[in-house]
């Protein structure tokens, strides 16, 4: 059932399900100055699921995910991960940030990076053991970058480095990833590696989160997805939310007829 209208007003009682999403965010709004990013969202992400966080420029796709984790703070709101509060599930949470946020002319070896997914376990001053290197190294190798791991980080190409993040993210172990825009500027075989590795995450039982802008791949990259604009347009599973009149009513009209038509397909 497409939710755009009827989900978009009221923050409903939290139910077990709630409680038991890999993330459940209720109320949740953020500004930036005298104006809303986002505004009262609520959403539930469905374990063992991978979800599109889809929306228009300027929609608050990021900064949902970032307030959700507590890199920003919200005006208002809560959100819990497995029914916890996000501070006490740190462990159970991966992310993987927008390339552009990072600083890729810091000197560290693309090895020292992946093993920086581990410091939330061996803490900052922790000893980095065999094993541990090991955890890294089969990471890289998931990721097709093993034969870089001592290359500097600055030296790669973008979808490279965009791998070794992905990287540092599975040697966390997590069961829940969350990922800014892991599409965003890389090559036709890096996106297609990408994929392969969040779809066997999701096929393990994992959650997958991901802001997502090429809206002609949702329907083969992701199961639901969450549909923003500011406030919460429709959330569910692709077949049942991803539709016509939601794409519409998501991007302002800004596409076209024929477009949104032939992005949901059959699915509206």
């Amino acid at each position: 059932m497409s939710l755009h209208l009827a989900t978009r007003n009221g923050t409903p009682a939290a139910s077990d399900v709630q409680r038991k999403s890999p993330l459940a965010v209720r109320g949740l709004t953020v500004s930036y100055g005298q104006k809303p990013a986002v505004f009262s969202v609520d959403m539930t992400v469905v374990r063992g699921s991978m979800t599109a966080i889809i929306g228009p420029n300027g929609a608050g796709k990021s900064t949902l995910l970032k307030a959700a984790l507590g890199i920003l703070k919200p005006l208002a709101g809560m959100t819990t991960v497995f029914g916890d509060p996000v501070s006490d599930a740190r462990d159970r949470i991966a992310y993987v940030p927008q390339r552009a946020s990072v600083d890729w002319d810091f000197p560290t070896r693309v090895i020292d990076v992946v093993l920086m997914g581990l410091y939330p376990k061996l803490g900052l001053l922790g000893r980095v053991r065999k094993t541990h290197r090991e955890q890294a190294m089969a990471c890289l190798e998931r990721v097709g970058m093993q034969d870089f791991a001592a290359r500097q980080i600055g030296q790669l190409s973008g979808g490279q480095q965009q791998r070794v993040f992905l990287a540092r993210a599975l040697v966390q172990d997590a069961d829940l990833y969350l990922l800014d825009e892991p599409f965003a500027g890389v090559d036709a075989a890096t996106e297609k590696a990408i994929i392969v590795v969040l779809k066997s995450l999701r096929d393990a039982g994992k959650t997958v989160v991901a802001v997502h802008h090429d809206l002609s791949t949702v329907t083969e990259y992701f199961d639901h997805v969450f549909m923003i604009n500011t406030r919460r347009i429709a959330e569910g599973t692709v077949e049942d939310a991803f539709t016509s009149e939601n794409l519409q009513y998501t991007y302002g009209g800004r596409l076209g007829v024929a477009q949104t038509e032939q992005l949901s397909g059959t699915l509206g």
